[in-house]
């Protein structure tokens, strides 16, 4: 039987999600393995939010450009 991944009807980032997103807006390099020190979910990869480059960085997709904006108006 195949796993499917449940999803909440709503989707609100945490506090240190946005701040991720955030830095990756300004440029700020964030890898794999800091994103695994700092303890994020994988649900920024799970929304589309992000998405991770051959050198194993994170890269922040225009979905989540569009999660800032909502979120800071």
């Amino acid at each position: 039987m195949a796993e499917t991944m449940y999803h909440a009807p709503v989707y609100e980032p945490t506090v240190d999600e946005l701040a991720v997103l955030k830095k990756l807006e300004m440029g700020e390099p964030v890898s794999l393995e800091s994103a695994a020190r700092e303890h994020l979910s994988r649900r920024l990869r799970e929304r589309g939010l992000v998405e991770v480059d051959g050198s194993r960085r994170w890269l922040i997709t225009a979905a989540g450009r569009a999660q800032i904006r909502r979120v800071e108006a």
